[in-house]
């Protein structure tokens, strides 16, 4: 699973494309009346703005952590591992990309509570407009995809305060004060 977290890691467009692979795939599900070389298409087209996302903050921790791809893969693995580095270069670029992943989680709540209204209006949407089958398979993906991305954000957010904390505790040449 390592592997697999570093090939996509290191590869965006990997990522991408298994995104726009799996989402057509559940379109097609969804509604299976259609074309899969045009759901492909319009899946594809409408994943543009989050590859754009993605691009700009890939940019900005690299930016943020003086690296390149290679170094925030590195970096990734010691925050999933909980492995603080000794070196003080890495200790700093990590602090830095902790910071920076850990100020991106503050409207993490608001973000969420959006997405749960946006997929229980698009299936009451659906269950108005369309099928059983269609109703029945957002009805499951309107509940399953955010209760995964809740669960898999608190874990990370877990992760990157235990390295937060980890990064301040084993600080060389700093004393610990007794409280």
């Amino acid at each position: 699973m390592t592997r697999l977290h570093t090939f996509l890691t290191r590869n965006l467009w990997a990522q991408v494309l298994l995104s726009v692979l799996g989402a057509s795939a559940l379109v097609l599900l969804i509604s299976p009346g259609e074309s899969p070389t045009a759901v492909l298409i319009r899946v594809a087209f409408s994943s543009l703005g989050g590859v754009a996302v993605l691009l700009a903050v890939r940019r900005k921790e690299k930016r943020a952590t003086g690296t390149d791809t290679t170094g925030l893969v590195t970096l990734d693995g010691r925050i999933r591992s909980g492995e603080v580095p000794t070196d003080p270069a890495e200790r700093e670029a990590l602090r830095a990309l902790v910071a920076k992943r850990l100020h991106r989680t503050r409207h993490r709540p608001w973000a969420l509570a959006f997405l749960v209204l946006l997929f229980g209006g698009v299936a009451v949407l659906t269950a108005l407009t369309a099928g059983p089958r269609q109703t029945i398979g957002f009805g499951i993906l309107a509940v399953a995809f955010p209760t995964w991305i809740y669960f898999q954000g608190r874990k990370q957010v877990r992760r990157l305060h235990r390295m937060r904390e980890a990064l301040r505790e084993e600080e060389p040449g700093v004393t610990q004060h007794a409280a």
